[in-house]
């Protein structure tokens, strides 16, 4: 289901919150949500919009077809199209788990761990990093077209 941010709060303490651009897609990122949901909770994924992707890289996936996609997925139970930031849907969702990739461990934002303590949302890192989207597009060519 996709819900709006006017309607996190209905979901506070409820769900586990993956977040990411998912800009393309992949294996790893599927590995990601299946972990996530092995920690009893249902998924909601925080999904980057297209204004924070373009500030990594060119949109690959426009955030419609990715919040369409992700959604389908088994693992996910929600999908918010974030507008705002990490921070800012924390406070508004405070969900029970707030899940990360291993690779995010001392790395995470101080605000971010700051609002984590502050509303006693659990910190879960997972390590599950199989495969990077910005190296996929870095590596990625279009092949020549013949005329």
């Amino acid at each position: 289901m996709i819900i709006a941010f006017d309607r996190l709060h209905t979901l506070a303490g409820q769900v586990g919150m993956v977040d990411g651009g998912f800009d393309p897609l992949h294996r790893g990122h599927i590995e990601y949500f299946r972990s996530a949901s092995q920690l009893g909770a249902p998924v909601l994924c925080n999904l980057s919009s297209d204004a924070y992707v373009g500030t990594k890289h060119p949109v690959f996936l426009p955030e419609d077809q990715r919040a369409a996609i992700i959604d389908a997925i088994r693992y996910i139970a929600y999908t918010h199209i974030n507008r705002y930031d990490t921070e800012t849907v924390l406070r508004e969702l405070r969900p029970r788990y707030y899940i990360k990739g291993a690779d995010w461990r001392g790395r995470l934002p101080p605000a971010q761990t700051e609002i984590c303590r502050l509303y006693a949302i659990d910190i879960v890192y997972l390590d599950t990093v199989l495969e990077s989207s910005s190296r996929i597009l870095r590596d990625y060519s279009f092949p020549e077209q013949n005329h």
